[in-house]
């Protein structure tokens, strides 16, 4: 256990190290972004009193002089869709540097899960009971099977517990393992509704839930694999 505490702390640091920029990055494309907006609106305040000078003068104007005042609006409203642009350049600049971070944790928690299975390998914790069958019986703590013989969710008596304290707690190396956290069951659970699902139950606040949702419920692992089809 000493050494998953040690695994998780190493994975930590690093992380927060690589993201170290992060804010201040965000920061400055949230602050150009804002001052595009300042810009867009003082160039349609001027698009309105150059229309409203327009209107109010358009009969005394020569044609030459209408066709230049009418092109000094079309240059500003030119100026708005550039900063409109470039809006949209910038916040699509931002979600992208947000998603590569994203994606660095996810692959980050996957080296960490394999590299803590090894460590657990060693010490002799390999767990001997995550068969699909095990994973499937109604009889597993905080499970029931209800009249129509579906298996629902008992609510445990605290349901404030999360996986990333799992690993503070003791190890029973026959316990089946469940949800994208590959954890033992607590708390809230719900159970995917495709058949076919290789994972079946999920925690709660892993797939980002409060309350059950009604109607038939896939896991995010289910909805991507119909997403390919």
């Amino acid at each position: 256990m000493a050494a998953a505490k040690m695994a998780t702390a190493i994975y930590l640091e690093d992380y927060l190290d690589s993201i170290e920029n992060l804010p201040c990055e965000l920061q400055k494309n949230f602050q150009l972004m804002r001052e595009l907006d300042q810009k867009t609106e003082d160039t349609k305040a001027e698009i309105n009193i150059l229309a409203a000078e327009y209107l109010a003068t358009v009969k005394t104007l020569s044609s030459k002089q209408r066709v230049a005042h009418l092109q000094k609006i079309k240059s500003a409203y030119n100026k708005c869709k550039e900063y409109s642009d470039d809006k949209v350049q910038l916040a699509m600049q931002t979600s992208e540097t947000v998603d590569e971070y994203i994606q660095r944790l996810d692959a980050d928690l996957a080296r960490f899960e394999a590299d803590l299975k090894e460590r657990m390998d060693e010490s002799n914790f390999e767990s001997t009971g995550r068969s699909q069958k095990g994973k499937r019986s109604s009889r597993h703590l905080g499970m029931e099977t209800s009249e129509e013989g579906t298996p629902k969710q008992k609510k445990h008596k605290s349901t404030s517990v999360h996986s990333s304290n799992m690993l503070d707690m003791p190890v029973d190396p026959n316990e089946p393992t469940y949800c994208l956290c590959h954890q033992v069951s607590y708390g809230e659970m719900i159970a995917c509704d495709n058949p076919d699902c290789p994972i079946e139950w999920f925690h709660f606040a892993c797939v980002k839930l409060t309350t059950k949702p009604k109607g038939k419920w896939f896991c995010p692992r289910c909805v991507q694999e119909k997403k390919k089809k």
